[in-house]
């Protein structure tokens, strides 16, 4: 094995081991049972599952092991693979988690608890496939493509994020009846969640539009560069 392939190998491997271990920590550790507490704890777990923990298994599981799971289901993988579906399946899952309503479910019932994280984690999966792109037997994307779908997908949880930071009271009535493990206020607790996601997915979705925009833009100063010699 080359130097090379050696590197990448060892790269996905810690991928892995990281997004595994971040999964552990939201419904394993200590930091699990402080989310009925804390909606900053709360909030912490959903961008773990979406922004840490999925993209990295993505980036760590072997494509083999995925493309064979495809296999099986290929008619649906195609549709829920597409950039569309999965931008649209990122997005609802987002907002609808966070419709007081349907929170409260989230918050009352361990059942429906773990039914909330796991739609935060395969929604996360969905999301990140049409950016990571594990398989290429279901077409390359254009580059440009990425950052842009990454943008369209800041705008959501912009907005309820500045919402949560600046609508002036509390959202969910299940923090006001808590226990406050720290003092800080159940309002003052909101708009710290709501600005953790503001500034949190900012740079999760900036990172890699960057990162793609940079490696779009290399082979045609290569070309450019040729050409002027």
């Amino acid at each position: 094995m080359s130097t090379a392939a050696q590197l990448f190998s060892e790269w996905r491997l810690a991928a892995l081991v990281i997004g595994l271990f971040s999964l552990w920590v939201v419904v394993g550790s200590p930091l699990a049972e402080m989310d009925h507490h804390l909606l900053i704890v709360h909030m912490s777990q959903h961008l773990l599952l979406m922004t840490v923990a999925a993209p990295l298994i993505l980036i760590g599981v072997p494509a083999i092991t995925l493309r064979l799971g495809f296999n099986r289901l290929r008619a649906f993988g195609s549709i829920a693979t597409h950039p569309v579906f999965c931008w649209l399946t990122g997005t609802a899952v987002v907002i609808g988690w966070h419709v007081p309503a349907l929170f409260e479910i989230g918050m009352q019932s361990a059942r429906w608890h773990e039914v909330e994280h796991a739609c935060f984690f395969v929604a996360g999966l969905l999301f990140w496939w049409p950016v990571i792109q594990p398989l290429s037997s279901f077409g390359e994307r254009r580059q440009w493509s990425v950052p842009l779908y990454l943008f369209l997908a800041t705008l959501p949880c912009d907005a309820l994020s500045a919402f949560l930071t600046f609508c002036g009271r509390v959202v969910y009535p299940h923090y006001l009846s808590v226990h406050r493990l720290f003092d800080i206020s159940a309002l003052q607790d909101q708009e710290c969640a709501g600005a953790l996601m503001w500034v949190w997915v900012t740079f999760a979705y900036l990172v890699p539009a960057v990162v793609v925009t940079i490696q779009s833009l290399l082979p045609q100063r290569r070309a450019l560069n040729a050409e002027g010699a």
